[in-house]
């Protein structure tokens, strides 16, 4: 039935066409409508042979372009076989497509202008140029084996990254020129220097203290060669001779020595005592000031442990102790109770320092670092201190006069008639001087020079007996047939006070030990 409609289709088609020719009409033929069915709406699909076709052209194409990007990276990667990537930097140049020849002529330009600046102690800086000292580049092959470590076909990486290598600038430079050069250097003039000193032991204000080394400027020129050719071979720019502790002579003996610390610890123990002597109202201070003089230090300002010369100084200190304050062995002068002034030798009566053991007490207070106020050792005292030791409290005999008398506080508190020694004997004659109370005795036998027989020039009994001077003393005399007058003259004693039994035993009751005995003439 379908065939049939399209088959009328196409008569009424046909006969229409000849009618139009026949007559042409403005009005438009009836317009029919055509149905699609589900096949009409399917995708299109270009014919087989001509898909391929493209794919094969597309193939060719990209198959080109890969031989020809291969075939130019390859090229680059050749052109980079013996030069660095671009990015590439060798001790601060760029080396950015440069061969390790050209790199290394570069390096070596760069050493012709090589100086080296020397700083030296307490001098202005100095300048040695490389031409000074045939100072040059050398290869090592270092630059060429950075080369040879690149991967030509990596060459695209040094557009995305830089490389920065550092490597020896192998130089070399005449060792004796720069010896040469060390010479001229001013530090290493001989005006210039200056040994070091040690540290030493001193007596600041109080106290002894270390007094630090000083440095100097005296130049050990081996060391001085050594520090500057290291810093040659290092290519430094600058060496600073002070900052090497073996180019300059440096002092024996520093201040952190512990020889040296001993030495202060010692000095200052010596010199901590203070011993302050009193002589009445009169005081004589030992300390530091004079002790720190007796302390003898080596040419390192250590201390020499003399001990006979310490020793020595303070045996000499105690003997001018002795010689200006002893009384025994002095001359003074008395005012007699008749008016006179007379001038009496004391050898057996006032102050006298014991100086063999003052000696031991002060070294042993010294060595100890006393601090003391005391009275010197004596072996004699007197009863008051000054030019006139005998104080208020004495006794006064008067040989001329042939009268004694006892003072005590200023007061006369016996007097006594006596017979002295016979004056027409020289050896009987009763000495004068100034003494003191050996001891007393009573009853007591004197007795004479004892005789070849065994036997006494004499023996006399005594009821009071009171020696001061060797053999001589104060007794009583009851033979005696006066006392007083000029009874010594010829029937005078054996040099012993003869006195009356009465004063005799008066004076045995109230004579003290210590009492000066004045005899005079």
């Amino acid at each position: 039935m379908g065939n049939q409609e399209e088959k009328k289709k196409r008569a009424d088609d046909g006969s229409g066409g000849a009618r139009m020719k026949a007559r042409k009409s403005a009005r438009p033929d009836k317009i029919a409508y055509v149905p699609i069915n589900d096949e009409d709406l399917a995708p299109y699909e270009p014919p087989v042979k001509n898909k391929h076709k493209v794919l094969k052209i597309t193939g060719i194409t990209l198959g080109m372009l890969l031989v020809a990007a291969g075939t130019a990276y390859a090229g680059i990667s050749y052109y980079y076989s013996d030069k660095f990537f671009e990015g590439t930097t060798i001790n601060g140049i760029d080396c950015s497509g440069k061969t390790a020849y050209q790199v290394e002529q570069l390096i070596a330009k760069k050493v012709e202008n090589y100086s080296i600046e020397v700083d030296s102690r307490n001098l202005d800086p100095q300048t040695i140029s490389g031409d000074q000292i045939g100072y040059k580049y050398v290869s090592d092959g270092s630059v060429l084996k950075l080369l040879k470590a690149q991967k030509p076909y990596e060459w695209i990486t040094g557009f995305t990254e830089n490389k920065i290598y550092s490597t020896d600038e192998n130089t070399t430079f005449d060792k004796e020129k720069l010896k040469a050069q060390v010479k001229t250097l001013n530090c290493a003039q001989e005006e210039n220097q200056v040994a070091p000193e040690d540290a030493y032991v001193a007596y600041g204000e109080s106290q002894f203290e270390i007094v630090p080394e000083t440095e100097g400027s005296q130049l050990i020129l081996k060391e001085a060669y050594n520090a500057l050719s290291e810093a040659v071979s290092d290519n430094k720019d600058a060496v600073d001779f002070n900052s090497d502790p073996d180019v300059y002579a440096k002092a024996a003996v520093t201040s952190d020595n512990a020889d040296l610390q001993a030495s202060l610890d010692a000095c200052n123990n010596f010199t901590k005592a203070s011993i302050t002597y009193t002589f009445g109202d009169e005081t004589v201070t030992l300390d530091g000031s004079t002790i720190k003089d007796w302390l003898n230090f080596d040419e390192k300002g250590q201390l020499i442990r003399d001990d006979a010369s310490f020793q020595q100084h303070i045996t000499d200190y105690v003997a001018q102790l002795a010689a200006s304050h002893d009384t025994v062995g002095t001359e003074r002068e008395f005012h007699t109770t008749s008016g006179r002034t007379v001038y009496v030798y004391g050898s057996a009566y006032g102050w006298q320092i014991d100086q063999a053991s003052e000696v031991a007490q002060l070294t042993q207070e010294i060595q100890s670092g006393t601090q003391t106020v005391r009275d010197p050792v004596y072996s004699m005292t007197a009863n008051s201190y000054g030019v006139n030791d005998l104080g208020n409290t004495y006794i006064e005999v008067d040989l001329s006069e042939q009268h004694m008398y006892y003072y005590q506080n200023g007061e006369d508190i016996f007097e006594s008639d006596i017979v002295s020694g016979n004056m027409s004997y020289a050896d009987r004659q009763t000495p004068a001087g100034i003494f003191t109370l050996y001891y007393k005795k009573s009853p007591d036998v004197l007795r004479g020079k004892q005789l070849p027989n065994g036997k006494y020039e004499y023996e006399q009994p005594v009821t009071y007996w009171m020696p001061f001077n060797g053999g001589i003393g104060f007794h009583d005399a009851p033979w005696q047939p006066y006392f007083g007058g000029d009874r010594y003259l010829e029937g005078g004693s054996h040099g012993c006070i003869n006195m009356p039994s009465d004063k005799a035993g008066e004076l045995y009751d109230i004579i003290q030990y210590g009492v000066p005995i004045v005899c005079f003439y």
